[in-house]
C-alpha cells in the first residue's frame, strides 16, 4: 500500500520561505564583500594615502590645464563674437541711414504717381528683394542706382557677419560645455583627495607633505626660509633681465595658496604662476603648460638657468620656474602653497628659455 501513496505536495509557502532565505543569504554574502560592493575599505597607511592623493592631484592638474585651455578659447570666441556684433551694429546704422536716403528719393518720385516706394522700402521684411524690383531701379537715376547697389552690399555684409557670429556663438557654447565637464572632473578628483586626507591627523598630513592643516604663520615662515636659502646671485645668473624679473616675482609669491584656474595676484595654479611671473616682466605667455613649453627655445637640463620654465610628466601637465641649484619655484597642487622644490620631486620632461 505504501508504494501506492501519492508523493507529498510541497508547501508553496515553504518554497517561498526557502527562496527568501536564499536571497537574503546571497545579499548578506554580497554585503560582506564577495563582490567588493559593501566591503569596508581597508585602513590605509599614510604613505598609501599619499600615493593615492598624489595620483588624484596629478589627474586634477591634467584636467586643470585642459580647463585653462578651454577657458582661453572660450574667452577668445566671446571676444570675436562681441567684435562681430559690434561690426554688424555699425553696419546696420549705416544701412538705416542709406535706406532713409533712398526712402526720401522714392517719396519724391511717388509724388509723380505710383505706389509709395519709400514706405515699401522702410517697412519691407525683405529690403534686398525689394531693391531688386525692376520698376524701382528703372525710376532711379544713376546716382540712385549706385545707392541701391551700396545698400544691397551692406545687407550682404550684415548677413555674413550674422553668419560668422552664429558660428562663434556655437563655438562659445561648445567651450562652455567643455569647461563645465573639466570643472566637474577637477572638483571630483580634489574632493576624493580631501576625503582620503581627512582620515589622517594633522601630524600625519605634515609627514606626507600636505600643509593644509598648518596655519598661515607656519606657511609664511616656510616662505621666509625659502627666501633666506635662495641663492643671492639668482638675478645675476639669469640669461636676461626679463627672466630675472620673473624669478624675483616668483620669490615674492612664496606661500601664496594654490587655487586651480588662478593666475594671481594672490593665488595661482602652476601655469598661472608662470604666466603671472613673466607678465610682471612685460612678457605675455600662453595660459597652459602645453602652450608654454613652445613659448621659447628648448634647453636641456644641463643648460638650465634661472628663469627657465621646467616641465614635468609625460603629458606636460606641470610647470615651474627654475631658480638654480637644481631647484624651482612652483605652485604644486591643493596640498601646498607656492614653494621652492627640487626638480627631482616630479618626473622631468623638458625645459624652455623664454626669449
Amino acid at each position: 500500500m505504501a508504494a501506492h501513496r501519492k508523493p507529498r505536495r510541497r508547501s508553496a509557502s515553504g518554497n517561498t520561505a526557502r527562496t527568501a532565505a536564499t536571497i537574503a543569504l546571497a545579499g548578506a554574502a554580497t554585503a560582506t564583500g564577495f563582490d567588493g560592493t559593501g566591503h569596508a575599505e581597508p585602513e590605509l597607511t599614510p604613505s598609501q594615502v599619499k600615493a593615492k592623493v598624489d595620483e588624484l592631484y596629478q589627474e586634477a592638474e591634467v584636467a586643470t590645464e585642459k580647463y585653462n585651455g578651454a577657458k582661453e578659447k572660450a574667452e577668445a570666441a566671446g571676444q570675436r563674437l562681441k567684435d562681430l556684433q559690434d561690426q554688424a551694429a555699425r553696419k546696420e546704422e549705416r544701412l538705416n541711414s542709406a535706406r532713409e536716403a533712398l526712402g526720401s528719393v522714392a517719396a519724391a518720385q511717388y509724388r509723380g504717381g505710383g505706389l509709395d516706394p519709400a514706405l515699401q522700402l522702410v517697412l519691407s521684411d525683405d529690403p534686398d528683394r525689394y531693391l531688386d524690383n525692376a520698376e524701382f531701379v528703372e525710376r532711379a537715376g544713376n546716382r540712385q542706382q549706385a545707392d541701391v547697389a551700396r545698400v544691397r552690399r551692406q545687407l550682404r555684409e550684415i548677413e555674413q557677419l550674422r553668419g560668422a557670429a552664429h558660428i562663434e556663438l556655437t563655438s562659445l557654447r561648445s567651450r562652455q560645455t567643455e569647461l563645465r565637464r573639466h570643472k566637474k572632473t577637477i572638483t571630483g578628483k580634489l574632493g576624493s583627495a580631501r576625503q582620503l586626507l581627512s582620515r589622517l591627523t594633522v601630524q600625519e598630513r605634515a609627514l606626507i607633505g600636505d600643509t593644509r592643516g598648518t596655519d598661515r604663520a607656519s606657511r609664511s615662515s616656510t616662505g621666509a626660509r625659502d627666501r633666506l636659502t635662495a641663492p643671492g646671485s639668482v638675478s645675476a645668473q639669469a640669461p636676461n633681465s626679463r627672466a630675472a624679473a620673473a624669478v624675483s616675482y616668483a620669490y615674492q609669491k612664496l606661500g601664496s595658496p594654490y587655487v586651480w584656474g588662478a593666475t594671481g595676484p594672490d593665488a595661482f595654479d602652476c601655469s598661472g604662476l608662470v604666466q603671472a611671473a613673466y607678465r610682471s616682466a612685460g612678457v605675455s605667455l600662453p595660459r597652459t603648460t602645453y602652450s608654454q613649453i613652445d613659448a621659447g627655445r628648448r634647453v636641456s637640463r644641463s643648460e638650465l638657468l634661472p628663469g627657465d620654465l621646467v616641465f614635468f610628466y609625460a603629458g606636460i601637465s606641470h610647470v615651474g620656474i627654475y631658480v638654480g641649484n637644481g631647484r624651482m619655484i612652483h605652485a604644486p597642487n591643493a596640498s601646498a602653497p607656492v614653494r621652492v622644490a627640487p626638480l627631482d620631486e616630479m618626473p622631468f620632461t623638458g625645459a624652455t628659455r623664454v626669449v
